[in-house]
């Protein structure tokens, strides 16, 4: 199979489908693989560690697109690279259909075959493509939050930590998944006061046996909810639905009783957020400010560490690529059901319930295309 890896041109948006140890990979298979002039250049991934590894290098995405027969990206299609996706082309990437109605319909239109990291799931449960990003992203929320409360960056002036004789900031986590267990880790590391909330005792109970009193766990309803985010000076929302649109769980009342410099970071952004005040930002412009509370919604978090996130998602990742390039993906996807789950939308069809509940389209199950 003739493999495309083209440049990502979201806004600050670093990382690259493959890396050449990746490549390599999928060469010694029997593959071909095309990869944009410079894609991992600012990764310290130059055109000539592509070539070493067997890699043809291209000047244009267009190129890339129309030579391929598979397309491994990182994030979303932009409108131009939907445009560039022909019928029967395979697209393996992140997608979040959920909140994003207009890629939808333009992936829908390209008539591809379109495979999404974050639904793929894993024969121990969980979804293994989307939890190395999430591991990043929940570790990238404390850091944006603390930097976010510091009075030059619109905060109201609190060490996470604290200081001798100052109490520490409070950090309420909503979510105790991947995300949510990832952003306490560095919380109590960096000495904040931190309260996790979950609607899964069994995981509270497994947190509280690891870190004990330096943590308080709450089970998660609209009103422990509210308690903790008003009491707070950071919130992370790790909230996840596989698939579908986030729940709303910090409401705009909410919001406008919050401590005013306070900061919320909404992990849950790329599926719509969780916070009802919340709208996708970039690194470029990543805050915005309601009733006095400073929004960081950054939709590509990883992408601002963007090495470390192109080789954790690489080691996940790649297994799959090298499944659909030796056995085509119809294949690929009989023979494995968690690959299956991947599969969301296909030659003008949605194939992932979620998504077609959410966005009001008409559901093809995937297994029906594949008999």
């Amino acid at each position: 199979m003739r493999i495309g890896v083209p440049k990502e041109i979201k806004d600050h948006e670093y990382r690259v489908g493959l890396t050449p140890a990746s490549v390599r990979e999928l060469v010694a298979h029997g593959h071909q693989v095309l990869v944009q002039r410079d894609a991992g250049a600012a990764i310290g991934l130059d055109d000539g560690q592509y070539l070493a590894a067997g890699a043809v290098v291209t000047d244009t995405a267009a190129s890339v697109f129309e030579r391929a027969e598979m397309i491994v990206k990182v994030k979303e299609p932009q409108p131009v690279e939907c445009a560039l996706l022909r019928p029967g082309q395979i697209l393996y990437t992140y997608l979040h259909l959920a909140p994003d109605p207009a890629q939808t319909r333009a992936l829908i239109a390209s008539g591809a075959v379109c495979i999404a990291y974050e639904t793929i799931t894993g024969p121990g449960g969980g979804l293994p493509l989307l939890a190395p990003m999430s591991e990043v992203a929940g570790r990238m929320a404390i850091q944006a939050g603390a930097t976010h409360l510091e009075i030059a960056h619109g905060g109201r002036g609190v060490l996470l930590g604290g200081v001798p004789g100052v109490a520490p900031a409070h950090v309420a986590i909503i979510g105790a998944g991947v995300v949510g267990s990832n952003a306490l880790q560095m919380a109590v590391g960096l000495g904040a006061r931190v309260t996790v909330l979950d609607k899964n005792v069994d995981r509270l109970r497994q947190l509280d046996l690891v870190f004990g009193n330096r943590i308080s766990t709450l089970y998660s309803t609209a009103a422990s909810i509210e308690d903790a985010v008003l009491d707070a000076d950071l919130v992370i929302g790790g909230v996840l639905v596989p698939g579908a649109a986030a729940p709303k769980l910090v409401t705009r009342a909410m919001i406008s009783r919050m401590k005013k410099g306070a900061v919320v970071v909404d992990v849950a952004i790329d599926q719509g957020g969780c916070f009802e005040t919340s709208h996708a930002t970039t690194h470029t412009a990543p805050t915005f400010v309601v009733d006095g509370v400073v929004h960081y919604c950054v939709a590509n978090m990883p992408g601002g560490v963007a090495r470390t996130s192109t080789f954790a998602l690489n080691n996940a990742t790649i297994a799959h690529a090298v499944a659909l390039a030796n056995r085509g993906w119809k294949a690929a996807l009989r023979e494995d059901v968690h690959l299956r789950h991947g599969l969301n939308v296909c030659e003008g069809h949605v194939t992932y319930a979620a998504v077609a509940h959410d966005l009001g389209l008409a559901y093809v199950s995937a297994d029906s295309l594949l008999e």
